[in-house]
C-alpha cells in the first residue's frame, strides 16, 4: 500500500514533476497497466515506479535527441500502455512537440491518421516492439525515423542532460476528433497542461486528497490523456489504465478496478455508464464494492441526468454513492477541462421547456412532462472564465439566455497548428472593456442556471427549420426511445437542403441483437416519425436504417454527425433501408 504522496511544488512543465517524484519518492508506484491478453482475462499488472519512470523517459529521450532537433514533432503511435507514457513524456523532455495519436489498426481511423500524420509532419514515430512492423510499413512512404519505446535500452539515459524546460514552448498537439469538422491540432504549452491538471485535481478534491485515477479513456484522447498521465504526474499519484478494447468486451473489469483502489478517480463518455448498466452480469456484481469511489466524471455534452440514474440504481447495492456523479464539460482547445461538478453534491438536474429552448431561452418545465428537456449542470469553471455570449452580435447573454459557450483561462491553448486563420477566428474573440483579453470561442452552446454550466448542443449541429432551433442530440434521443430496434447511441439526426427549406433525416444502426429481416422497418419508421413528430413537432424527411457499425464514429466513440450527413449527400446510404 503506498503512503500519501506530499503536496506537489509548483513546476510549469510534466518532465519537471516527472523528476521531483522520481527523486522524492522513487519507488512509489507511479503507472500500473492492467493488460488483458486472453478474453477471460483477470488482468496482468505492468507497473513503473518514479524512479523507473524517470530513467526510461530519460533514455528514450536522449535516443529522440539523436534522430531530431528540439521542436520537431515526435507522433506517438505506441498501444495504450506504459510504452505510450514514457513516448509522450520524453518527447516533452527531450524539447519536442509530442503528437498522441494511435497505431494503424484502429478501425475505421487509418484515412484520419494519414491527414495527421501530414499535417504534422513528424520528425520522429514512436511504437511498442508489438507494433513496429504494423507502424514501419504504414509509415513506410513517409520516410520518417521509427523507433520501438520498449528496445531503447536504460543505458541511453547515461550522461544525457535534458534541457532547460521552456513552459511557454508547446508541448504537444492535441488533434481534435472531428466530430464537426476536419482534424485540426491545437498546440497546448507546457504552462497549458500543468495548468489544465491543477483546474482539474482542484476540481475533483484530488489537490488536498490522496485519489487514483483509474481508465480506460485512450491516451491519445485529451481527457485520457489529462486525467490518466498529467493530472497524476503534477500530483505524484498512481495512475491505473487498461486497454479501451478491454473495457468493451467486458465493461466489468474497469468496475473492478475501481473497487480495487481506494478514492478511484474516473471517466467515461455517457455510452459507458449506459453499457454497464446493461451489460454487467448479476454474476459479475457479486463481491464488487464501489463504496470507495471518490469521482466518476462524465464528459459527454449534453450530460443526461438519466444516464446517471441508470448507472446509479444498477450499482446502488454495491454501494456507490450517487454523490460521486460529477457531470463535466471541456474541449480540446482549452486542453480539456473547463468545468465540472463537484463530487459530495447531489446531481444538478435541470427540466428546460423544449419550445423555449429552440427560440434561446432555458426556462424551467415539469421534469413530468414529456415535452421537456433534461439536462446536468456541469458545474462551475475550473480556475477559468465563462462567458454565454450572443454568437453573432458578441455580447455577453444574461442567466437563462442560451448562446456560445466562451473561455478565457491559463489552460487555454496557443491556437491551431499552422493554421492562423482558424486560431485568429477561435482563439483570438473578444468582448469588449467588460470582459478584456482574447476568449477562446468553443463553438457550443450552452447556458447558466443557478450558478451551474448547462451545454445544450453544438452550434454547428443545430437543425434550424422553419426559424425554430433544433438540437440533433434531442431528436436521436426521441427516436432510439421509439423502437427497440434502434440501436442506442449510433444514430444520427441532420438538416440537408430541400426545395422548401431544411429537411430532416435520421440515419440509424439496427440493435446488433437482431437481423435486418427480422425487423419490421415500415412499423419502425412509422413510430419514429410519430414520436418525432410529437415531441419536437418535425416532420422527418427521411429514416435511413444501416447496419451496425455503419454510422461513423470519431476517435473519442463520439457519433460524427458532419461525415454521416456528407456520406448520406454522397449516396452511400442508398443501398440501406430507407423509407
Amino acid at each position: 500500500m503506498d503512503s500519501r504522496p506530499p503536496l506537489a511544488p509548483a513546476y510549469r512543465t510534466l518532465p519537471e514533476y516527472v523528476r521531483h517524484w522520481a527523486e522524492l519518492t522513487p519507488d512509489r508506484r507511479a503507472f500500473t497497466f492492467v493488460d488483458h491478453p486472453a478474453p477471460n482475462s483477470r488482468g496482468v499488472h505492468r507497473t513503473l515506479t518514479w524512479q523507473r519512470l524517470d530513467l526510461r523517459v530519460r533514455a528514450l529521450a536522449a535516443r529522440l535527441t539523436e534522430h531530431a532537433e528540439p521542436g520537431s514533432r515526435v507522433a506517438v503511435l505506441c498501444p495504450q500502455g506504459t510504452d505510450y507514457i514514457t513516448g509522450f513524456l520524453a518527447a516533452l523532455t527531450a524539447g519536442m512537440v509530442a503528437v498522441p495519436l494511435y497505431p494503424p489498426g484502429l478501425p475505421g481511423q487509418g484515412d484520419r491518421l494519414v491527414g495527421v500524420l501530414g499535417d504534422a509532419r513528424p520528425a520522429v514515430v514512436l511504437t511498442a516492439g508489438r507494433a513496429l512492423e504494423e507502424v514501419t510499413d504504414f509509415c513506410e512512404r513517409a520516410r520518417v525515423t521509427v523507433l520501438a519505446a520498449d528496445r531503447v535500452p536504460d543505458s541511453a539515459a547515461l550522461n544525457w542532460q535534458a534541457p532547460a524546460p521552456d513552459s511557454a514552448a508547446t508541448a504537444y498537439l492535441q488533434y481534435t476528433s472531428g466530430s464537426t469538422r476536419a482534424p485540426a491540432g491545437v498546440e497546448i504549452t507546457h504552462a497549458n497542461v500543468v495548468a489544465n491538471a491543477r483546474q482539474a485535481l482542484a476540481a475533483y478534491g484530488a489537490d488536498t486528497h490522496q485519489v487514483t485515477c483509474v481508465g480506460w479513456l485512450p491516451l491519445y484522447h485529451d481527457m485520457g490523456l489529462v486525467l490518466s498521465v498529467a493530472a497524476p504526474v503534477v500530483r505524484g499519484l498512481l495512475s491505473v489504465l487498461m486497454d479501451p478494447a478491454a473495457f468493451l468486451h467486458e465493461p466489468a473489469r474497469w468496475l473492478r478496478l475501481l473497487a480495487a483502489h481506494p478514492r478511484a478517480l474516473s471517466a467515461a463518455p455517457n455510452f459507458a455508464y449506459d453499457y454497464c448498466a446493461s451489460a454487467v452480469t448479476g454474476a459479475q456484481k457479486e463481491g464488487l464494492r464501489l463504496d470507495g469511489v471518490a469521482a466518476l466524471i462524465n464528459g459527454s455534452e449534453p450530460v443526461r441526468p438519466g444516464t446517471a440514474d441508470r448507472f446509479q440504481a444498477a450499482f446502488a447495492a454495491q454501494g456507490l454513492a450517487a454523490e460521486v456523479h460529477c457531470p463535466s464539460y471541456g474541449l480540446a482547445e482549452a486542453t480539456v477541462f473547463v468545468s465540472a461538478a463537484r463530487p459530495g453534491r447531489p446531481l444538478g438536474r435541470f427540466a428546460l421547456d423544449r419550445d423555449a429552448l429552440t427560440a434561446g431561452k432555458a426556462l424551467p418545465a415539469r421534469p413530468e412532462d414529456p415535452r421537456a428537456v433534461l439536462l446536468a449542470g456541469c458545474g462551475t469553471p475550473v480556475g477559468q472564465r465563462v462567458r454565454i455570449v450572443d454568437p453573432v452580435a458578441h455580447a455577453v447573454l444574461a442567466e437563462g439566455e442560451v448562446g456560445e459557450i466562451w473561455v478565457q483561462g491559463p489552460n487555454v491553448g496557443r491556437g491551431y497548428w499552422n493554421n492562423s486563420a482558424q486560431t485568429d477566428r477561435v482563439f483570438g474573440a473578444t468582448l469588449g472593456e467588460e470582459a478584456p483579453g482574447s476568449w477562446l470561442r468553443t463553438g457550443d452552446l450552452g447556458t447558466v442556471l443557478e450558478g451551474q454550466l448547462i451545454v445544450t448542443g453544438r452550434l454547428k449541429d443545430l437543425i434550424v427549420v422553419d426559424g425554430r432551433n433544433h438540437y440533433p442530440q434531442d431528436v436521436e434521443a426521441t427516436a432510439q426511445d421509439a423502437h427497440h430496434a434502434v440501436r442506442r447511441d449510433r444514430l444520427a439526426a441532420f438538416g440537408v437542403p430541400g426545395g422548401a427549406g431544411e429537411r430532416v433525416v435520421v440515419v440509424a444502426e439496427h440493435a446488433r441483437t437482431t437481423s435486418l429481416s427480422d425487423i419490421d422497418v415500415p412499423d419502425l419508421t412509422r413510430a419514429v416519425r410519430a414520436a418525432v413528430a410529437a415531441r419536437h413537432g418535425l416532420r422527418l424527411a427521411e429514416v435511413v436504417l444501416v447496419a451496425p457499425g455503419t454510422v461513423p464514429r470519431t476517435t473519442s466513440g463520439k457519433v460524427s454527425r458532419a461525415l454521416t450527413r456528407t456520406r448520406y449527400l454522397d449516396g452511400a446510404y442508398a443501398a440501406e433501408t430507407a423509407v
